[in-house]
């Protein structure tokens, strides 16, 4: 019969052992921010799914070629993400939505994920080698602009630090379509400017909601140097830019039209309604909340119009 002490203590080994590998995959994917690999692999997606439709190519001659570009641009995407934790370790602790990171609890050494974030990066870059040259370049720009302009000069110096983090985000669809057909097209380009655009306000509504902790970290986001009011005004410029640009994608047919021009209408009525709110912190809420639905419904909108290419 076996000893009940025994049996104890291998049942508390083994939920410990449990509990340290939940920790552990917790740990990692705070490090690499899912959410962020998500929304650009989507946009990544789509520029190789329109880069197929438009040079008449053949989507499931390409699924090597998809695979690859999906996995080098997650990768890339999680190495930045992971460097971008590293080097902001001393204010991380300041902030709710960052303080419970690996870098900050020391769960995991900071030389560990360092290294980490270089090997995961480079290892993107490489895999994108094996699609096209210009998408691998694509992914380098991407993370050169993400990890070293964004992170480590001009977030804690300028309120443009958003502006300048933009071009990163904008890179993934540029990367989808380049793994394709290298030489780019007017689409691409627009895919480009949307995803540019569209992070300024995305970004800038969240820094209103998370005001108080840019302040408490020294981060100088635009509502903490210049105030809600000037940031409202930024928003809606931006949004307003917004609108023309699917003209430029005409050739995607009009129930793309439709859709886009509605998304951008509404995000612009929404983004002029908040003169008039007297709760800032509820209406940037909104504005957040939106700006994820936009991109999601915009570039799913892409993908259905153009599904026929499989016929």
């Amino acid at each position: 019969m076996d000893n009940p002490r025994t049996v104890d203590t291998t049942a508390t080994q083994v939920m410990n052992a449990a509990v340290r590998e939940t920790s552990l995959l917790a740990d990692i994917k705070s490090l690499i921010k899912v959410g962020i690999i998500n929304s650009n692999l989507i946009t990544t997606f789509t520029g190789f799914w329109l880069a197929v439709y438009y040079t008449g190519a053949s989507f499931t001659d390409q699924w090597l070629t998809f695979l690859l570009t999906m996995l080098g641009t997650a990768f890339v995407i999680a190495g930045g993400c992971i460097l971008n934790n590293w080097y902001d370790r001393d204010i991380d602790h300041l902030m709710s939505r960052t303080e419970s990171r690996p870098t900050v609890t020391g769960s995991i050494p900071l030389n560990v994920i360092k290294w980490m974030g270089i090997g995961v990066s480079s290892v993107g870059i490489v895999v994108l080698s094996f699609t096209t040259i210009p998408a691998a370049l694509f992914g380098a720009f991407g993370w050169f602009t993400y990890v070293v302009l964004y992170t480590m000069w001009s977030k804690r110096k300028y309120t443009i630090n958003t502006v300048i983090g933009s071009f990163s985000g904008a890179v993934p669809p540029l990367i989808g379509w380049a793994a394709v057909e290298p030489s780019l097209q007017l689409e691409a380009i627009m895919l480009f400017l949307i995803m540019f655009i569209w992070q300024t306000p995305h970004f800038l509504a969240l820094a209103m909601k998370k005001k108080d902790e840019y302040k408490a970290a020294g981060i100088p986001m635009l509502p903490v140097v210049h105030g809600f009011r000037m940031t409202k005004r930024q928003i809606v410029i931006y949004v307003a830019c917004l609108l023309p640009l699917p003209i430029y994608l005409a050739s995607l047919g009009t129930v793309f039209l439709v859709v886009a021009f509605a998304l951008s209408l509404g995000w612009l009525i929404l983004g002029i309604a908040g003169f008039f709110m007297k709760d800032d912190y509820k209406w940037a809420t909104w504005m957040f909340v939106y700006s994820l639905n936009y991109l999601t419904i915009l570039f799913l909108t892409m993908v259905l119009v153009t599904l026929p290419l499989f016929y």
